[in-house]
């Protein structure tokens, strides 16, 4: 999980870059910031698919293959 401090971080160098421009610096700094947030959301995610099944209105399982091979991984993991 990204910490508060550099969610923070990010909005004001988000600002910043809209008001009057980043120095070299802050632009390899925000994009470090943006690429670690980013990994957090996508990893996020797909723990998310891990535990989701999906059921059509009969109440059959009709979870899509790519989830439940990530699932069938997860358990041998």
């Amino acid at each position: 999980m990204i910490s508060k401090e550099k969610l923070e971080r990010i909005n004001i160098l988000a600002k910043k870059a809209k008001s009057e421009g980043l120095t070299e610096e802050e632009k390899k700094e925000q994009k470090n910031l943006r690429t670690e947030y980013l990994g957090n959301v996508r990893s996020s995610f797909k723990n998310q698919f891990k535990t989701m099944t999906v059921k059509d209105p009969e109440g059959n399982d009709v979870t899509p293959q790519k989830v439940k091979d990530l699932q069938k991984k997860n358990k041998n993991n």
